[in-house]
């Protein structure tokens, strides 16, 4: 692999957390993603090409499926290889690996189709490919190695996530705090004590440690904290507009938000810079396409599915990866200075879509209206079949006081979604017992009992 891609080093000469790196010029590094137009792509097309050769000589997956491809057509040719899905990953787990096992150093486990996790297998090359990706998108953020960074999510559980922010952080030169799924009261203590500058977690998480420590009569805002790197669910809405829990953890910590999104399989962060306007494609990592719901390339601005092809992988690479994830591409220059391609906020999964009398919405957009009622506590929602044309949605919700009721409710979804859906008022504990479940290291507030059948079928891996 190292003849294949020259992965970047540091010269003699960088001081640790400098903000360029990326490719060499006349000995000088500079990140790719600030250059021109012309030279991203020309960088990815290389990459894309090395990527594709690799795939073809070490995948036995691909080697099967790419038999009878041309792959070498360049970027503009790329939408005419077939798709790679999480079924495939999970009926042909160990066809996707093109190393030789004594080369692999870490294997995490993504959720399947079916329920059943899935193996994501690393060498050392890939984990220094995570820790430079990772580093690449704190320094967006304007982190350097002066901070130190709580870390408020797992590195064990067979999870990547805490061992990517981790790796970043350790590249960067950060102190990083690795106090992962610890109760607010561990949390609070570690605040007080050791002082963090930046807390990597879950919005959600993020704003109940705000107000424990506020309960504490403790002041978030007096603390040393003044970043705050959002995982797993949005901070903004389909125009960038803060979300009603961007807002709350703003004012709560007074500090500022940053949103990423990433996954297990693709090992490619997309995150905010510090002008919040997108989540940021390193092009030298990866390459990514929005597809419309006939799998067609959906032109920029387009909500559609997130497809990425990872670049300079080396345990497990993937070509044309569905994510199921729905957001849509900014390719106006960033006021950064970086001109790669931006992800919007994360709208929603594929298989999330409803279909209610003729309107079409995921529920991030639910969420979104439920999170501006003052009134709601906590809630989740059930979707099932009613016709091949539409769907039904219950929402349960668990209410603070009496300020709001069903009707109030209701009349407030309607004006922002054009749709009523049915109000359950249940008791808060039970809400809460359905929505944080040992079984999901995130809050499950959708609940599909549509019945769905998945599409898997993919290549017979005994062939």
């Amino acid at each position: 692999m190292k003849d294949l891609y020259l992965y970047p080093v540091r010269s003699s000469r960088q001081k640790r957390g400098s903000r360029f790196r990326g490719f060499i010029s006349n000995g000088v590094y500079r990140d790719i993603a600030s250059s021109s137009a012309d030279a991203i792509r020309g960088v990815q097309e290389e990459r894309l090409k090395q990527h594709l050769d690799y795939c073809l000589k070490h995948s036995p997956y691909y080697r099967r499926i790419l038999k009878n491809e041309d792959v070498n057509l360049g970027l503009d040719g790329l939408s005419q290889l077939p798709f790679t899905q999480k079924s495939d990953i999970e009926k042909c787990n160990d066809d996707f690996c093109a190393v030789s096992l004594e080369k692999i150093r870490d294997i995490v486990l993504s959720s399947g189709t079916t329920g059943k996790p899935t193996k994501v297998m690393y060498t050392e090359y890939d984990l220094k490919r995570l820790a430079y990706n990772e580093e690449k998108a704190f320094i967006a953020c304007g982190i350097t190695s002066e901070d130190i960074a709580l870390l408020t999510c797992t590195l064990d559980r067979c999870f990547v996530a805490g061992l990517a922010y981790f790796l970043g952080m350790r590249a960067l030169g950060a102190a990083a705090i690795r106090n992962g799924h610890g109760t607010l009261e561990s949390h609070a203590q570690v605040i007080e004590r050791m002082n963090p500058t930046v807390i990597v977690g879950v919005p959600t998480f993020l704003r109940k440690l705000g107000l424990y420590l506020m309960d504490k009569n403790i002041n978030p805002t007096q603390m040393s904290v003044s970043k705050l790197i959002c995982i797993g669910e949005p901070l903004r809405d389909k125009k960038l507009r803060s979300l009603k829990v961007n807002r709350d953890l703003e004012d709560i910590w007074q500090a500022k938000t940053f949103s990423t999104y990433a996954s297990s399989e693709t090992v490619t962060t997309f995150c905010e810079c510090i002008y919040q306007a997108g989540g940021h494609l390193h092009p030298d990592l990866a390459i990514v396409e929005i597809i419309d719901d006939k799998d067609r390339p959906a032109p920029t601005g387009t909500v559609g599915e997130i497809v990425l092809t990872p670049l300079a992988v080396e345990g497990m690479p993937l070509i044309r990866f569905k994510t199921q994830d729905v957001s849509f591409l900014i390719d106006k220059p960033c006021a950064c200075g970086r001109n790669s391609l931006r992800l919007g906020p994360i709208l929603g999964r594929k298989n999330e879509m409803m279909k209610v009398r003729g309107t079409t919405l995921y529920p991030q957009a639910i969420y979104s209206a439920l999170e501006e009622i003052e009134g709601i506590s906590d809630y989740f929602i059930t979707v099932t079949k009613e016709s091949d044309l539409s769907e039904n949605i219950r929402i349960s919700v668990a209410l603070k006081d009496k300020t709001c009721g069903v009707g109030f409710i209701q009349d407030v979804l309607q004006a922002r979604l054009r749709v009523k859906p049915e109000i359950e008022i249940k008791d808060h504990q039970w809400v809460k017992e359905q929505v944080y479940t040992v079984e999901s290291r995130k809050p499950v507030r959708f609940l599909d009992k549509r019945g769905l059948s998945q599409n898997t079928t993919v290549p017979d891996c005994t062939d």
